[in-house]
C-alpha cells in the first residue's frame, strides 16, 4: 500500500490557544507571546496582525515594542501549548489511528487506506481543515507520499496540496530550499550560490553536494522524494483490531452512546474471531464536536470476545463520560489480545454461556476495584515450599509457569491448604524416636497435641545456589500428621548445625495446616 501522509501546520497555535481561553484578548490589536531566553525577553508566537506589522518569533521584545508600540504581550506557556498539540493529535485519531506530534506546531497523519471513509483524499483534507479552523486555529495542511514532502508543501506551497507520486518531483522542485528542513546556515549558503529552489539541487553531483553541505542535506532531499524512507513513531500504539463509527449528526444521549458501543463491539468481535484472538484490554474513544476526546478503558482476566459480556463491563464506565455538545465519532480498539480458539460450545447446547461465571466475576471486580488489587496464585519453578507459588494480578498477561503441576492435582494434594508465612517451632513432650519420626506428644500454640497418624518423610533440600537465611540447617524431613482431635498438620524436622562445639540439635517446626 502506497504511503499517504498529511502534515498539519498550526503557525499561530500559542496565540490561538490564549484567544480561545481568554475572550478579553482583542483581535483588533497585534498580539504576541514572550518568554525569557538567556536574560532577554523574546517573542515566541505572533498572531496575524502582529505578523503583518513586521513582528516575527525570535525578535527581542524591546525591538518589537519599538516597531509596533500598540502590541499586546502576554507570557507564553510552552507546556500548555505542547499539551494542546497532543490533544489535537489525539483528536485526529477520528481520521486515522496513526497520528504523531511534529515539533512545536505540527501533527502527522498517516492516512493510507482511510481516505475512502471520507469521500476521497481531497474531501478528507478539506473536512480536516474545516473542523480545525472551526475550533479557532489557523491551520494549513498538505497530503503527499512522504512526510518530508507533506511538511514542505504545507508550509511553503501557499495553498492546500494533494500530491501523488507522479507529480511529487515537480511539486517539490518549485519550493525554496528551506522546505527541506535544513539549517539556516545551510540555506543561506545555498542561496549565495544561486541555489534557491529544491529543483536546483536535482542536477547537482551527489558526491560533491554531500561533501560540501553534509549528509543531512542529502538525506532530507532523499526523504522528501521518497528515495529513503522516513520513519515516524505514532503517538499511540496502533492496535491491529479497531472499529470506527461516525454519525451523520452528533449524538449526546447515554442511550445513543450505548447503542453505538454495541455496534462497535459486534464489529470488533468479528475481527477477533477471524484471527482466533480475544481481547484482554479494550479502549473506547469519543470524539466530540468541540475537538476534545473522551476515553475509557476496560480489562479482562481472560481473553474474551463476547460482545454482551464486554458491554456489561463498559456499562459501569459509560456514566463517567461527558458528551458535551455532541459526539461525532466513536472508535473502539483492542491494544492487548491473547490467542483464543473458536468457541464450539454451540454444539453442546451452551451457546449462551460464552464467558465462564468465575471469569465474568473477576472482570467485574477488576474493572471496579482495579486489577492490581485482584490477585491470584501462580505456581513458581521451585521445589521449596516458600517459593512454590507467587501472587500476580488476575489480569496479568504472563503465562503460567509449571501450571501442569497444579492442574493434575498432585501438588495440591501433597501440600497444605494454608502455608504459614514463617515456620513455627513446636516443643516435643516425649523423647524423640531413634528413626526420626514425629514425637508422640508435642506442644504448639499453647496446646498439647497427641499424634494419631503420620505419613512421611518427604525430604526437601535447600537450593544450594541461593543464600537463604531461612535455610540455616540441612535438609528438611516433612511429615503429614493427624492429632487426636482430627487436626492435620505439616511438620518438618531439621538439624541445626549452628550449635557451638559441633553439637547438632534436632528441631521440629509446624509449616502448614491441611483442610
Amino acid at each position: 500500500m502506497t504511503r499517504r501522509v498529511i502534515s498539519l501546520w498550526l503557525p499561530r497555535l500559542g496565540t490561538d490557544r490564549l484567544r480561545r481561553r481568554d475572550s478579553s484578548v482583542s483581535s483588533d490589536r497585534p498580539f504576541a507571546l514572550t518568554a525569557d531566553s538567556r536574560g532577554r525577553r523574546l517573542l515566541t508566537a505572533v498572531d496575524a496582525a502582529a505578523e503583518q506589522a513586521g513582528l516575527t518569533p525570535g525578535m527581542p521584545l524591546a525591538d518589537a515594542r519599538a516597531l509596533v508600540p500598540e502590541v499586546v504581550v502576554q507570557a507564553d506557556d510552552l507546556a500548555a501549548t505542547a499539551k494542546l498539540l497532543e490533544q489535537l493529535a489525539d483528536w485526529c485519531g477520528r481520521y486515522t489511528p496513526w497520528t504523531a506530534v511534529d515539533g512545536p506546531d505540527g501533527v502527522w497523519l498517516d492516512t493510507a487506506g482511510c481516505a475512502h471513509l471520507f469521500g476521497g483524499e481531497s474531501a478528507m483534507v478539506a473536512d480536516l481543515l474545516t473542523r480545525i479552523a472551526g475550533f479557532g486555529f489557523a491551520v494549513q495542511a498538505s497530503l503527499a507520499p512522504t512526510p518530508g514532502a507533506a511538511w514542505a508543501l504545507a508550509r511553503f506551497a501557499g495553498a492546500t496540496a494533494v500530491v501523488d507520486e507522479n507529480d511529487l518531483r515537480k511539486q517539490m522542485g518549485g519550493l525554496p530550499v528551506a522546505a527541506l528542513r535544513l539549517g539556516t546556515e545551510t540555506v543561506a549558503s545555498l542561496n549565495r550560490l544561486g541555489l534557491r529552489r529544491v529543483g536546483d539541487l536535482y542536477a547537482l553531483p551527489r558526491a560533491s553536494f554531500v561533501a560540501r553541505y553534509g549528509e543531512e542535506a542529502g538525506l532530507r532531499l532523499d526523504q522528501a522524494l521518497g528515495r529513503i524512507a522516513e520513519p515516524i513513531s505514532p503517538r499511540r500504539h496502533v492496535a491491529p483490531f479497531r472499529s470506527r463509527l461516525a454519525f451523520a449528526e452528533p449524538i449526546g444521549h447515554a442511550e445513543d452512546i450505548a447503542r453505538g458501543l454495541d455496534r462497535l463491539l459486534m464489529d470488533l468481535s468479528q475481527q477477533l474471531s477471524c484471527s482466533a484472538r480475544g481481547g484482554r484490554r479494550l479502549e473506547l474513544a469519543l470524539f466530540r464536536v468541540d475537538g476534545s476526546v473522551q476515553q475509557i478503558e476496560i480489562g479482562t482476566a481472560r481473553a474474551t470476545r463476547d460482545p454482551q459480556h464486554l458491554a456489561r463491563l463498559f456499562a459501569e464506565r459509560l456514566t463517567t463520560l461527558d458528551a458535551g455538545f455532541g459526539v461525532e465519532t466513536m472508535t473502539l480498539h483492542a491494544p492487548a489480545t491473547d490467542k483464543l480458539e473458536p468457541d464450539q460450545s454451540v454444539f453442546a447446547g451452551d451457546a449462551g454461556k460464552a464467558v465462564e461465571p468465575m471469569s465474568a466475576l473477576m472482570d467485574r471486580l477488576g474493572n471496579r476495584l482495579g486489577f492490581g488489587r485482584l490477585q491470584r496464585l501462580q505456581p513458581a519453578a521451585s521445589h521449596l515450599p516458600e517459593r512454590a507459588q507467587r501472587f500476580l494480578p488476575t489480569a496479568s498477561e504472563r503465562p503460567d509457569v509449571d501450571a501442569k503441576a497444579w492442574s493434575d492435582g498432585k501438588m495440591l494434594h501433597d501440600r497444605p491448604v494454608r502455608l504459614l508465612s514463617d515456620p513455627e517451632p513446636m516443643v516435643a513432650m516425649t523423647l524423640e524416636e531413634a528413626d526420626g519420626t514425629p514425637p508422640a506428644v508435642f506442644r504448639w500454640r499453647h496446646r498439647l497435641h497427641q499424634l494419631r497418624r503420620m505419613d512421611g518423610p518427604e525430604r526437601i533440600s535447600p537450593e544450594w545456589w541461593r543464600q537463604d537465611r531461612n535455610w540455616t540447617g540441612g535438609p528438611r524431613d516433612y511429615w503429614r500428621i493427624e492429632d487426636a482431635d482430627g487436626r492435620r498438620l505439616w511438620l518438618y524436622r531439621e538439624e541445626d548445625r549452628r550449635e557451638k562445639a559441633g553439637v547438632e540439635k534436632t528441631q521440629w517446626f509446624v509449616h502448614g495446616i491441611f483442610a
